[in-house]
């Protein structure tokens, strides 16, 4: 049976070098974005599916799901990529609005997508979700000097990721039936560093995909990149 994969904010980056590689594979895939024009340009470029999805907003998020039930009647594989860095500014001029906007994309919007997911992802013999985090989140990685995430300064983009990768783990805890596992990209040029990375986006994307073609009895509540488990 063909798994059926969709990928939030896949329209550019690593949502779409993500897509590109899975259906390369032989996998359904549907990519979902808020610009429509965008992700279905991106979509006919790799000869996908799109379905328009913004992770902050309920009535898209259950317009998505509902989609996917009428034409695809599951998903195996829930890939939630769509994530900001927010506005670039001092700590101390940072604002409850530039939290909540940042923390409304990368947390809130994974709880959003999977709980509207989740019956989607029940009629699946192998279901299973991949939370795209960030060795910026591992308090590990942050305070190794020998580490690029040690030199860098993000309060909040760094923050929701150490809370996407903790979701990541108790989802996993909650419900045993699906994986649960988060995967950092690393270091990768991307429109979120302005292209400052040095992995490429394939690199980028191999934690993921990696995650995406397991077998099932990989594993669940786990936190890797392309070289194994990211200490956290």
């Amino acid at each position: 049976m063909t798994t059926v994969t969709f990928i939030t904010g896949a329209n550019k980056g690593l949502g779409y070098e993500t897509a590109r590689r899975l259906a390369g594979l032989g996998q359904h895939v549907i990519i979902g974005a808020r610009d429509p024009e965008r992700g279905q340009a991106a979509a006919d470029g790799l000869g996908v599916r799109f379905v328009p999805i913004d992770v902050t907003d309920d009535v898209s998020v259950k317009n998505a799901a509902a989609d996917i039930e009428a034409h695809e009647g599951r998903i195996d594989t829930l890939i939630n990529n769509a994530g900001i860095t927010g506005r670039h500014a001092p700590a101390d001029e940072l604002t409850g609005a530039d939290a909540e906007h940042v923390f409304g994309t990368n947390v809130t919007g994974i709880v959003r997508v999977t709980g509207a997911f989740l019956p989607l992802l029940r009629k699946s013999q192998a279901p299973a979700v991949i939370n795209v985090s960030s060795g910026m989140g591992s308090q590990a990685l942050t305070h190794d000097p020998q580490r690029v995430e040690s030199e860098i300064t993000a309060p909040l983009y760094t923050a929701s990721k150490a809370a996407v990768t903790m979701l990541t783990t108790q989802y996993a805890k909650a419900l045993p039936g699906i994986r649960f596992n988060a995967a950092d990209p690393g270091y990768t040029s991307t429109d979120l560093n302005g292209h400052n990375g040095p992995q490429t986006v394939t690199e980028g994307t191999d934690a993921i995909v990696a995650l995406a073609t397991e077998d099932p009895s990989a594993g669940t509540g786990r936190f890797i990149d392309r070289f194994g488990p990211v200490a956290w």
